[in-house]
């Protein structure tokens, strides 16, 4: 969300830049030039500075006052017309870019764990460079209605009013997270060779929880539930026993045995812990009692798994 609404005002910059310095400017292509490598010439600038920013900011900080600075920029490349002073606010607008860009690659990678931060951070750069696409095109047809310093403005307020929403939502945080995995995870126990792409697996586990904790461990297993959705299940359910108040049971299915097995591989340091908390609430002396299923059927979709079959109609009946 923060990448989209950044990326969104941000583009302008780089939409309308060249129509500032045709029609508003005056100038040429070799002004043009000066400019872009001003940007560039900012952007190694903000890098070469941006360990001595980690160190005095956190990351919601530095992506907050990179955008107002880049804000800044963006409205005064609507106002100003002198030549040397778009040079200095280039330098600035590139500073700044690159310490946003740097921060939100950094962002994108420390909350996802390992499996998984190829297909992360391939979303993250199709939703920025789609975003920068698209906020080009949007800006220009602004720009031919409302005019190109107009424009600017506007976008730069935008990336004010989006560099705000950090306060109310802050970028998630990895620090405090363990995302390395937890190699000594075990492997499921079965009673033979099983085929690997047969499926989908319903898996259950049983719980026996104080009632006096029930309040607890329902919270608990919300966050229990997200892990199980982003290692691979397509179902989720936690159903409390109508005869019986201390016992629980959660059950999510998965597309295949193979995808249960790479859900044992995706466990991080920060799921074990949160199996250990679990742990703790159940009450019984042996560990939570886990059952697999594999579906008997050649072939069923998930989303089918637990579909009762249709009746067959009966004898002298047409369908």
């Amino acid at each position: 969300m923060w990448t989209s609404a950044f990326i969104l005002f941000g583009s302008a910059i780089w939409a309308l830049l060249p129509l500032v310095v045709r029609d508003e400017m005056r100038l040429g292509a070799s002004a043009y030039g000066q400019l872009l490598s001003a940007l560039g010439a900012g952007a190694l600038i903000g890098a070469a500075m941006l360990p001595k920013f980690n160190r005095m900011a956190s990351v919601d900080g530095l992506i907050t006052g990179a955008s107002g600075v880049l804000a800044t920029v963006t409205i005064g490349s609507g106002l100003v017309r002198n030549r040397i002073l778009m040079v200095a606010l280039m330098l600035l607008g590139g500073a700044a870019w690159m310490i946003v860009l740097s921060s939100l690659n950094v962002a994108a990678r420390m909350v996802v764990p390992a499996w998984v931060q190829a297909r992360s951070l391939a979303i993250y750069l199709l939703v920025f460079q789609g975003g920068t696409a698209m906020g080009s095109l949007a800006w220009g047809a602004v720009a031919g209605r409302w005019g190109i310093s107009s424009t600017l403005v506007a976008a730069g307020v935008g990336l004010i009013a989006g560099a705000a929403t950090t306060l109310v939502f802050p970028l998630p945080r990895g620090d405090s997270l363990d995302l390395r995995p937890a190699a000594d995870w075990p492997e499921p126990n079965t009673s033979g060779e099983l085929d690997m792409e047969k499926g989908p697996t319903f898996v259950t586990v049983e719980y026996r929880i104080d009632p006096l904790n029930a309040e607890e461990f329902v919270r608990t297993m919300a966050d229990m539930r997200r892990v199980r959705r982003r290692d691979g299940a397509v179902q989720w359910g936690l159903f409390a026993d109508a005869t019986d108040s201390g016992r629980f049971l959660e059950e999510f299915v998965v597309e295949s045995w193979l995808e249960h097995l790479r859900q044992h591989e995706r466990v991080t340091v920060s799921d074990r812990q949160l199996h250990e908390h679990i742990r703790l609430l159940h009450t019984a002396p042996e560990a939570p009692h886990v059952t697999h299923y594999i579906s008997a059927a050649r072939s069923v979709r998930p989303s089918d798994a637990l579909r009762p079959a249709p009746c067959d109609p009966p004898e002298g009946t047409k369908e």
